[in-house]
């Protein structure tokens, strides 16, 4: 596993493994079960992305209000006088119309031929509220690249307001290879096959595999626990492979 340091400036928490808060942003603690209203955290793919990544917490008291106003965006709060020793103040700056940028005051560094991608907070997809600030991708080559990172952040569609709060997490980073040395191909016949003869043999074990973990929510969604079994299974197979208990 890439170890990732991390060095910092300021009063603020530190990076930290994303967590998923339920109840909170992650959904209410709501049993899978019939009648039941269906939450984030009940799929185990979303819940497995939202853990991969690391997180960061606004550390300031003040509330950061973004709002756009005649097509430009606009940064309500009071921020006051500067910190001693801060050079950048206020830490939040328009960046363009549509954009805006924050110093974060923090230098990720991710081990030679990995890099550090930023991306939107997990709790952004989940938002019934749509106030969950919308952080920009980018890819930082931090191998060679040791400078304290800002972050780009895209201003809120007309009549929504993102808010930064004390406390709550407002973005995320991935570390991932640094170069996406990637080939797309199709599939041969054998293979295309062979993965047609898994999904039919799946298919047709569901009710099976599945036994005890259908339910039915309130908006009369029919849910199940084939993926979450499988991969259950696939992780006690894998830990038996490498000799873990």
């Amino acid at each position: 596993m890439p170890v990732v340091k991390f060095r910092q400036f300021g009063e603020r928490p530190a990076p930290q493994l994303i967590r998923i808060e339920v109840p909170g942003w992650a959904g209410a603690k709501e049993p899978r079960a019939d009648g039941r209203h269906e939450q984030p955290w009940h799929c185990i793919p979303f819940s497995e992305s939202a853990r991969y990544g690391v997180e960061l917490v606004y550390p300031y008291d003040v509330e950061l209000r973004v709002t756009s106003v005649d097509g430009r965006v606009r940064l309500d709060a009071d921020w006051g006088a500067p910190p001693p020793s801060v050079e950048v103040w206020p830490p939040f700056r328009p960046f363009g119309d549509d954009y805006y940028s924050y110093q974060l005051s923090l230098d990720l560094h991710a081990p030679p031929g990995f890099a550090v991608r930023t991306e939107p907070h997990p709790r952004y997809f989940t938002d019934p509220t749509h106030s969950t600030p919308l952080a920009v991708p980018a890819l930082i080559r931090s191998e060679w690249w040791p400078m304290i990172f800002f972050s780009i952040f895209r201003a809120p569609p007309p009549g929504v307001t993102h808010v930064f709060r004390k406390g709550e997490p407002f973005m995320a980073f991935t570390i991932v290879p640094a170069d996406p040395d990637l080939t797309l191909e199709p599939m041969d016949a054998e293979s295309a096959a062979q993965r047609e003869m898994r999904s039919r043999r799946l298919a047709v074990s569901r009710d099976r595999l599945a036994e005890g973990t259908r339910w039915t929510s309130d908006t009369r969604t029919i849910f199940d626990g084939t993926y979450r079994n499988l991969a259950r299974a696939a992780r006690v197979k894998a830990k038996s492979e490498r000799g873990e208990n």
